[in-house]
């Protein structure tokens, strides 16, 4: 590798590492032809570091050169930072020859906004369109879509993409008027519906024809950036339920905004550390949202627009409506034992499969892997006390928070005693 492209690539990773969303799941592309890379044999299950960045994948930007003056952006027009850009065959050799060394497993493609939209998506095209057809490369490939870029060109790329992602930037339309301007939801909403229109195209194809080339095998997501704007979690979470009913996304992607813009005043402190707690907060609504039959309104209303920083958001629920409680494992069904706090999905599953055969007993139930000293407060089984006194919301929370308090003392204790 040349000193120019390793400064290139230097440049270009670090920049692509506030984009958070190149997680990679559900691509059925496998190799043929004796080509490079296998998306569907080899899994494709990455680890994130702190900064966000996947380990697995190589993660860069076709160029940091933009257009546009994002204001949080750190490629912004206006930021003084080195700038690079990487030819479509350089691209392509590096994905080869790290696949080769088994640094990597796949590609994840993003850029800036350099002369135009179209030229910007025109240029990332071909590299995934060589990697294809000219590298038989059979690997993992996510492509970024470019806001406003020509309907064929978006057609194409998912022709040779594993997923395509096209990023919401801000949750609601004046945090993006402030920061972003020159973009707009409308038009990564219309991006949004060109690949969901042209899956559900192919999806009745398939009925009729044999052969119906694969589209975006892994779907499209979309990432949020979360606290540059004075936005709630109420709006968050009413955006992501939004786009997965709408677009049918497979994921969103909640960001932390990250203070790299000193300039503005009127994006958080500098000196502010990005909201991880609220992050995970969002991500485990996005759960309940996806997995466990809660809808946005149940999680965050009018009178409760921020998640609860201190307990997890399944538990808020429960705290907040206790006529739906105890939950009779016995007798209710599926969908109600899902929304016991401490029970997960497999858990779940397990006490409806586990009651066929004989009666469900507390010591059962750690069996199954239910958290039990969070659900103990929420369920009935069998051999639970007739006139066990109630608590109140309140002291049940009460009682959580210390304990999960004293196991993080507890776990911590080691620690402090070898000096760290």
């Amino acid at each position: 590798m040349s000193d120019r492209i390793r400064e290139k690539l230097q440049i270009l990773a670090d920049a692509a590492k506030y984009d958070v969303s190149c997680s990679s799941s559900g691509s059925q592309r496998k190799n043929q032809n004796k080509g490079l890379g296998d998306a569907s044999q080899s899994g494709i299950c990455h680890t994130f570091t702190e900064d966000g960045r996947c380990v697995s994948l190589l993660k860069i930007l076709f160029s940091n050169v933009c257009i546009y003056d994002c204001a949080y952006c750190v490629s912004r027009r206006s930021n003084d930072v080195k700038r690079a850009a990487f030819t479509v065959q350089e691209v392509v050799d590096l994905t080869i020859n790290f696949y080769r060394r088994n640094y990597i497993e796949g590609l994840f493609l993003s850029s800036g906004i350099f002369k135009s939209a179209d030229y910007t998506m025109e240029r990332m095209m071909q590299v995934v369109k060589k990697l294809r057809l000219e590298e038989n490369f059979n690997g993992y490939i996510h492509l970024k879509t470019i806001p406003g870029a020509l309907p064929e060109l978006i057609h194409e790329a998912g022709l040779y993409a594993d997923r395509m992602s096209i990023n919401l930037e801000m949750p609601t339309e004046i945090g993006l008027k402030q920061f972003a301007p020159e973009k707009s939801h409308q038009e990564v909403q219309k991006d949004l519906g060109l690949v969901r229109d042209r899956l559900i195209q192919l999806k009745d194809e398939r009925q009729i024809i044999k052969h119906v080339p694969k589209y975006v095998p892994a779907g499209q997501t979309t990432q949020m950036v979360v606290g540059a704007h004075q936005e709630t979690d109420q709006d968050v979470l009413l955006m992501a339920d939004h786009h997965y009913k709408t677009f049918q996304l497979k994921r969103v992607y909640y960001s932390g905004y990250i203070p790299i813009n000193q300039e503005n005043n009127t994006l958080p402190a500098v000196g502010s550390a990005p909201p991880l707690l609220r992050e995970n907060r969002l991500y485990q609504s996005d759960w309940l949202m996806r997995f466990y039959g809660f809808d946005a309104n149940e999680i965050v209303d009018e009178k409760h627009p921020h998640l609860d920083l201190d307990i997890d958001p399944k538990l808020s629920w429960a705290l907040r409506h206790p006529e739906s409680f105890p939950v009779d494992l016995n007798r209710a069904d599926y969908r109600m034992i899902l929304r016991v706090p401490g029970i997960g999905v497999k858990s779940a599953q397990k006490i409806v499969q586990a009651r066929r055969f004989g009666k469900i007993h507390n010591d059962l139930l750690k069996k199954l892997g239910v958290a039990y000293s969070r659900a103990q407060y929420f369920i009935r089984c069998e051999d639970s006390p007739s006139f066990q006194k109630e608590l109140q919301p309140q002291q049940i929370r009460q009682q959580i928070v210390e304990k999960g308090n004293s196991k993080y003392v507890k776990q911590l204790t080691p620690q402090l005693s070898l000096g760290f």
